[in-house]
């Protein structure tokens, strides 16, 4: 545990990966901050709850519920809990939803974007939509971040940022596929609007509003991820095509969790159901690929 300068706003930040660590970068010069790790004593747990007005959420998605049943008597009625998570829960629900059920809709916020932690740890400007059904609370939780690289944008569409961010890091895996087959920029191009429409779609489908997937939580996100050199999600795309195994992620966990208990059609949206099929047979990823090219990059339905 870290005590800093009395004044600040107090910050509990759950988990020390990658992100957990960029977001050390971003709030240690403005807020007093406490870092668990899932080793640390479950009393260390309970006592920064009990002085956090944030709790930061950079586990992942199937480790919320367990986390907050925990903090959920322990964190002050002003108390606002922020996930930086991209995957399901095992059960198929967002981590915004798992939040919300225990702390309730209006504490609950949501940090979506392209926010690569390597990048923010070095000082390179990050994007994000703070996102909450409280406007008070989603603008609250940006004001922590004032004054650091990471540039925040308020809303209020948690259910588009949610899955928006969720289903990006799937559709980045068929970007991994199409460079490991070394198919060219122009199936690039044909990815990622196929993506989007169905990005879009499945917000729909969801709740959500329609012009969130096209912001950065969506597309924003989907480019970077899909994109970018050190990418996780990327690099599961090309280890399907040549059968690897070790596939893990939080992309991996969101599919597990939506085969288990599906929540739409799959047979609606050929490029998740392309993905997916890849991901659970690789030895039939490659033909699937050329297939769903060679027949237009069929709509979502």
């Amino acid at each position: 545990m870290d005590n800093q300068a009395a004044g600040r706003a107090r910050v509990l930040i759950l988990g020390y990966g990658e992100m957990g660590h960029a977001m050390e970068f971003l709030l240690g010069p403005r807020a007093s901050l406490d870092i668990w790790q899932r080793r640390a004593p479950a009393e260390a747990l309970e006592a920064a709850a009990a002085r956090a007005e944030f709790v930061l959420f950079c586990v992942p998605g199937h480790a919320h519920a367990e986390l907050a049943a925990r903090l959920a008597a322990r964190l002050a009625p002003t108390g606002l809990c922020l996930t930086v998570a991209k995957g399901l829960a095992p059960d198929g629900r967002t981590p915004a939803e798992v939040l919300a059920e225990i702390f309730g809709r209006e504490r609950t916020v949501v940090l979506y974007g392209p926010m690569i932690a390597e990048e923010i740890c070095t000082g390179r400007p990050a994007f994000g939509e703070c996102g909450s059904a409280d406007a008070a609370a989603a603008a609250r939780a940006a004001a922590l971040f004032a004054g650091s690289t990471l540039r925040l944008e308020t809303a209020r569409d948690v259910v588009g940022l949610s899955w928006s961010a969720m289903l990006k890091n799937v559709y980045a895996i068929a970007f991994g596929m199409a460079d490991e087959l070394a198919l060219g920029d122009n199936v690039r191009g044909v990815l990622a609007a196929g993506a989007l429409q169905e990005l879009a779609a499945l917000t729909r489908h969801f709740g959500g509003e329609p012009d969130t997937p096209h912001r950065w939580a969506g597309l924003g996100d989907l480019i970077t991820t899909a994109t970018s050199a050190g990418s996780h999600h990327h690099e599961l795309g090309r280890l399907v095509v040549r059968g690897e195994p070790g596939l893990g992620g939080e992309g991996i966990n969101t599919l597990n969790a939506l085969h288990a208990r599906p929540r739409f059609a799959v047979e609606r949206f050929p490029l998740f159901e392309l993905i997916a099929a890849s991901v659970r047979e690789p030895a039939s990823a490659t033909a699937r690929l050329q297939a769903y090219l060679r027949h237009g990059a069929p709509r979502a339905g």
